[in-house]
């Protein structure tokens, strides 16, 4: 009785929460508003947001290209060749610190670092490196986790018939292990497009192009519909739309990756 309740309420917080931002945006949707840049000498009054849409896949999918092999590089170590200690403790440790770290903060240490010290400016680059480094530990700790499941029976009979580890892991435990690995890195993809902090102090800019090159500065989602929220007044209606489109593209994202998860549960039952 009390797991239905739970369930129902929560079921209902949810509903209602998408229900009303789509509502709130749903007027605003249309295909100018998806495919072209703002206008207009307030942000937001006219014109649509398909640059903050190409800026926040850049922004994303850089960072992803960036923190993904690393990810999956130091998970193998720890599940497979990092001895029980206190060098693999430390190393647990310092990734969940890691993970705990305010995004803000995040945002104030690569400015300081990346876009003012390194001289790499307000460009796409320096959102995506902070971006990387904000879900690194996230990956890395679900793809851990991934590979900690992995039967120990299946590296056991590879060694058994000659087999080095390193062989065994690129030929049993990645293939098997591939879909969920994918869905782990989609949803690192969802939590670094919907962070504004990083954004705000490295990479986005009002009314920035879609980006050309990675050192380019670059409009993305969360600024836009934060600069929108801002301004306030006739502003918001299109704040919800933003809103409203941030949360289609997660949703999309978090799909994929549920279905990936899923399918790898079916292939591990068999």
């Amino acid at each position: 009785m009390y797991s239905f309740l739970s369930f129902l309420l929560i079921f209902s917080a949810l509903l209602f929460f998408f229900l009303y931002i789509f509502y709130k945006g749903y007027k605003v949707i249309s295909p100018s508003f998806l495919l072209e840049a703002p206008k207009g000498m307030v942000l937001g009054e006219e014109g649509g947001i398909f640059p903050a849409i190409t800026g926040s896949l850049a922004f994303s999918l850089t960072a992803l290209v960036l923190s993904g092999l690393p990810s999956l590089f130091t998970a193998i170590f720890m599940v497979f060749y990092a001895k029980e200690g206190r060098v693999k403790e430390s190393l647990h440790f310092f990734i969940h610190l890691l993970s705990g770290v305010p995004s803000i903060v995040l945002g104030l240490f690569s400015y300081s670092f990346f876009v003012y010290q390194l001289k790499l400016g307000r460009s796409v680059l320096s959102g995506a490196i902070a971006l990387a480094i904000m879900i690194f530990p996230f990956m890395e700790i679900r793809m851990e986790k991934i590979f900690e499941e992995v039967p120990k029976s299946y590296l056991q009979s590879s060694e058994s018939l000659g087999c080095s580890k390193g062989y065994a892991i690129r030929r049993l435990v990645l293939p098997y292990t591939l879909p969920e690995l994918l869905s782990t890195m989609l949803l690192a993809f969802c939590f670094a497009l919907g962070a504004t902090p990083p954004i705000l102090f490295t990479g986005g800019v009002a009314f920035a192009k879609s980006p050309t090159s990675l050192l380019s500065p670059a409009m993305a989602l969360p600024l836009h519909l934060y600069l929108l929220l801002v301004q306030g007044g006739s502003s918001l209606s299109r704040a919800y739309g933003t809103a409203l489109v941030m949360l289609f593209l997660l949703l999309i994202g978090n799909g994929i990756a549920s279905l990936l998860t899923a399918y790898c549960h079916r292939k591990w039952q068999k």
